[in-house]
């Protein structure tokens, strides 16, 4: 039996990456691993949707499931950037006391 698995993805991950990539512009301290990070901080924040193309989930949404989609997105993202930055800047802070 031949199966197609490596279709099946979560429908948020690509929806993620790319508002991480939008928003970066906003955060030129933060390293590609950073970046990273805030992704999946991100993606454990919004519940797994595993779909095998984004067009069957949107096909069955009403508007106000894209609205709360859309709404859960800016929220798991304000959340991720401000969780990385703050643990960026204890990790800093950490490192200059240990030096000094």
């Amino acid at each position: 039996m031949i199966s197609n698995f490596e279709q099946v993805h979560n429908y948020y991950e690509r929806l993620v990456f790319e508002a991480v990539l939008r928003r970066s512009e906003q955060y030129p301290d933060f390293t590609t691993d950073m970046l990273v990070d805030v992704a999946c901080v991100a993606l454990n924040r919004l519940p797994a949707r595993y779909v095998r193309h984004d067009v069957d989930l949107m096909f069955y949404l009403t508007e106000q499931e894209r609205h709360a989609i859309e709404h859960s997105m800016e929220a798991a993202m304000d959340y991720a950037f401000a969780f990385v930055a703050s643990r960026s800047a204890k990790g800093t802070a950490a490192a200059t006391l240990s030096a000094n």
